[in-house]
């Protein structure tokens, strides 16, 4: 598995496996109206214009990804995607290290999640993310916002 920059040309598939990767969020909460799921190819281009996108790439295959960008020393972190059938091998972990190194002059990283997406809760917690804020998004959803400090 190789991680890499990913282009515009790229969208495309980060696209569909951002919305292979997000059902199982959504049937969470149920709500498959949630935003990773109803975003459409011409938003994504244009998050390419303000984020740094890395891609997860095995076989010639796109299998997960992470997108990124710094504002006032704070690198924001998101859509953290791994394919279904790749999780729980460590990628996402590779993701996060890798969005972090590109981004070590930020003083502070921020990600959020679903108040039970236990699976991304734990992960971001293991990697040193400390929970500090929680919106509640409708009745079905509070998001829990982590952040993290560079040492």
């Amino acid at each position: 598995m190789i991680i890499e920059n990913a282009g515009i040309g790229d969208a495309e598939e980060i696209l569909a496996l951002q919305k292979l990767a997000y059902q199982s969020e959504a049937a969470i909460y149920n709500d498959f109206t949630i935003p990773p799921l109803k975003q459409t190819l011409d938003e994504i281009e244009k998050d390419f214009d303000t984020q740094t996108f890395l891609k997860a790439v095995e076989n010639g295959r796109i299998i997960g990804s992470v997108r990124a960008f710094l504002r006032e020393g704070t690198c924001y972190v998101g859509r953290l995607i791994v394919h279904p059938d790749f999780q729980n091998r460590g990628i996402g972990k590779q993701l996060m290290s890798r969005i972090e190194a590109i981004f070590s002059e930020a003083q502070r990283f921020e990600i959020f999640t679903g108040h039970k997406s236990e699976r991304n809760l734990y992960l971001y917690e293991k990697l040193g993310y400390q929970r500090f804020k929680t919106v509640m998004a409708n009745e079905k959803l509070t998001i829990v916002f982590l952040e993290k400090y560079q040492r």
